[in-house]
């Protein structure tokens, strides 16, 4: 197990594929943990260093007191980066994720080189929504919106088999100090201006089914970059690389081809 020590919080980190490949780097979504990545990995080429990790308060990193900034997230990514000196990587970032891909490469584009944005955008949700979430949480705990996150994150396809279970499980077992902390970066975020002014190349995958970040506000945000490709996954919700990992991965590893990134 791997835990890399950020100036006190513990942060938990893996590594799979070649340690002297070239990087891609991966983030998760709010109320997940790095397994959300486990279908895909095996999927994509051989050679490459795939690292991910638990953001702070989700799997088995350390979970401080909500609530976060968005700030404190993209440092605690780029601080992995320099920990395990990662240059010029591919950085997928999945919903929340993928607003801490859009921070950090503003903030270094020494370490990203390109960009995958999945299910996410440059402004997520309303101030009020995620006010009424953390409520939510705080009266009756991450159970009282268990049933509806599951709405959002998954077809009725996927929502009809025995794996849902564990997912449902997933999200009830997180910390709700640390869903909540998430929740509040999220709420104060709106990266709008700072991502219309990239210029890496850059990715953006959506899913048909998606009731989180629905496929018309992840196009939104691939308008905003220059040169940007987009891509809609029919039939997936807003985690496909859980509900379809073979077509995740045969349009990450078109993006690495073109991109050089092999």
């Amino acid at each position: 197990m791997n835990m890399l020590d950020l100036d006190g919080l513990m942060l938990h980190w893996r590594e799979d594929g070649d340690p002297r490949g070239r990087a891609v780097v991966f983030a998760n979504s709010l109320g997940t943990d790095l397994r959300m990545w486990d279908k895909l990995i095996p999927r994509l080429p051989q050679g490459l260093r795939l690292v991910r990790y638990d953001k702070r308060g989700h799997g088995l990193s350390d979970c401080p007191p909500a609530p976060y900034a968005m700030g404190a997230l993209i440092r605690d990514a780029e601080r992995l980066c320099d920990a395990l000196e990662i240059r010029e990587c591919v950085f997928v970032g999945l919903s929340i994720g993928g607003l801490i891909a859009q921070g950090l490469a503003v903030k270094r584009p020494d370490l990203v080189r390109a960009l995958v944005l999945s299910n996410t955008a440059a402004k997520i949700g309303t101030t009020e929504m995620w006010a009424e979430r953390i409520a939510a949480i705080r009266a009756g705990g991450i159970e009282a919106i268990a049933e509806a996150t599951m709405q959002r994150w998954f077809s009725r396809r996927f929502r009809a088999t025995p794996e849902l279970r564990g997912w449902r499980n997933m999200l009830t077992r997180q910390p709700p100090e640390g869903y909540v902390g998430c929740a509040a970066a999220i709420s104060g975020t709106d990266f709008i201006t700072p991502t219309s002014g990239l210029t890496l190349p850059t990715l953006v995958i959506a899913g048909s089914e998606d009731g989180a970040t629905p496929p018309d506000l992840v196009r939104e945000t691939a308008g905003l970059i220059r040169g940007a490709r987009f891509e809609l996954l029919r039939g997936a919700g807003h985690l496909p690389p859980v509900e379809d990992p073979q077509a995740y991965a045969a349009v990450l590893t078109a993006f690495l081809e073109a991109v050089g990134h092999r």
